[in-house]
């Protein structure tokens, strides 16, 4: 193994990063509020002599830490922002909330931002031992679900320096993540109309709330029209009351539009403008357009894929214990409607990864990495890595951390938060 002074400094630093993944879960943080975590990953990384920079892009939790000096200057990006609604009780095997918050880390974020500074490290040990110029930087990135703090930071400049980015994400089994994404939109409109007596006075109402519902029918006609693999989900945050007998002034629709190619999706959200538009004439209300954020979809690379793919594959595989095995399986006995089933996978494995399976309990944690597509897949969800794959190359990683059918954003991801599965897929 080339790098073997980096997996020796990640082996030494096991017990800080467990550490530091357990009191990140313990203290969920939701987009652009993650103080504890920002903070107590740059103290590490201050005292390990990194130089920091605080509040890029002025988001007050996204930083830097660089160490080393000139080119190839390399990235390792960190998230640790959780997710409302999430709550729920490490190590428990039914849903069940903690007490004093409605936060989770339901998609793994606290493993994410620990293990990118786990590879940091490495890569610092790398750097000092071979004596060789570069330098290595962990970002600080904040508020990937619902927020796209790394749009943000893109727009600010903060990779323009970067000659390549890594990243990874917690996930039921290993892989190269590599394919296009979804660049998404999302924006809401707010109706205003005028209050009357629903029975008494009707005709001199404009009612918000039907230029909401008339938007919805307008935008549902439009999916015959866009690219197939098009996007356009919606919410009404605001109804305008809860009285029936009164025409309601104030009425609001969250959306979400996602499309492969940007420019087809700016195309498609200036016609979803319009039928705003002519749900408001049709009322005789106004409407305001209310932007919230853009991202773009992924840019995969080739070559920057093939190396990672190669090396991952190099990687000494992680060892599990009986009880591990029988923690994965209580838990996979929770999950229902399985994404991909053990014989699905089982189908595509070359002999060498067949040899990694578990015996009698295969199909309770992945322990292979799955082997790369013939075509680059569409993803069909979208994340702000996209922005920066727009700026300088990316490659990205999923390692398995939780059983076998765990899915991202349930209550399965969170219970598993700080377990030792999780901790292996982590290191």
């Amino acid at each position: 193994m080339v790098y073997e002074n980096i997996l020796q400094e990640i082996e030494s630093r096991q017990e800080l990063l467990c550490a530091l993944n357990d009191y990140i879960w313990d203290h969920p943080e939701i987009a652009f509020q993650e103080k504890k975590a920002s903070n107590r990953i740059i103290e590490i990384l201050e005292a390990e002599g990194f130089a920091v920079e605080r509040g890029l892009a002025g988001l007050p939790t996204a930083f830097s830490a660089s160490f080393g000096e000139g080119h190839p200057v390399v990235a390792v990006l960190g998230e640790y922002d959780a997710l409302d609604g999430l709550s729920q009780k490490a190590d428990c095997f039914h849903r069940e909330k903690e007490p004093d918050t409605e936060l989770g880390h339901g998609c793994g974020h606290q493993a994410l931002g620990t293990g990118a500074l786990g590879a940091v490290l490495g890569i610092k040990r790398f750097l000092e031992d071979c004596k060789i110029q570069g330098t290595v930087v962990y970002y600080g990135c904040p508020a990937e679900e619902g927020g796209s703090g790394k749009s943000f930071m893109v727009r600010d400049g903060v990779f323009d320096d970067v000659d390549c980015a890594f990243t990874w994400h917690p996930c039921d089994s290993t892989d190269l993540f590599s394919g296009r994404t979804l660049a998404v939109i999302g924006v809401t409109y707010h109706f205003t109309g005028v209050s009357a007596h629903a029975a008494g006075l009707a005709h001199i109402g404009r009612s918000a709330l039907d230029a909401v519902e008339l938007m919805n029918v307008g935008a549902n006609y439009l999916r015959e029209h866009v690219p197939q693999e098009t996007r356009i989900h919606y919410a009404i945050t605001d109804a305008g009351g809860k009285s029936p007998n009164v025409v309601p002034a104030k009425a609001s629709v969250f959306y979400y539009l996602r499309s492969p190619e940007p420019d087809t999706l700016l195309e498609i959200y200036e016609r979803v403008n319009k039928i705003a538009e002519g749900a408001a004439l049709m009322t005789g209300t106004q409407v305001e357009v209310e932007y919230h954020k853009g991202m773009n979809s992924l840019l995969p690379n080739t070559v920057l894929d093939n190396i990672m793919y190669d090396n991952l594959k190099s990687v000494p595989y992680m060892e599990y214990t009986e009880e591990d095995i029988h923690y994965a399986g209580k838990m996979k006995d929770t999950i229902q409607n399985q994404q991909t089933t053990f014989e699905e996978l089982l189908a595509v494995l070359d002999h060498e990864d067949k040899q990694k399976i578990l015996p009698g309990r295969e199909d309770v944690i992945y322990r292979f990495i799955k082997p790369r597509p013939s075509i680059e897949p569409l993803m069909y969800g979208s994340t702000d890595v996209g922005d920066v794959s727009r700026v300088c190359p990316v490659s990205q990683i999923h390692a398995a951390t939780w059983a076998a059918g765990t899915q991202m954003h349930t209550w399965q991801a969170v219970a598993q938060g700080k377990s030792s599965i999780l901790h292996k897929g982590m290191l």
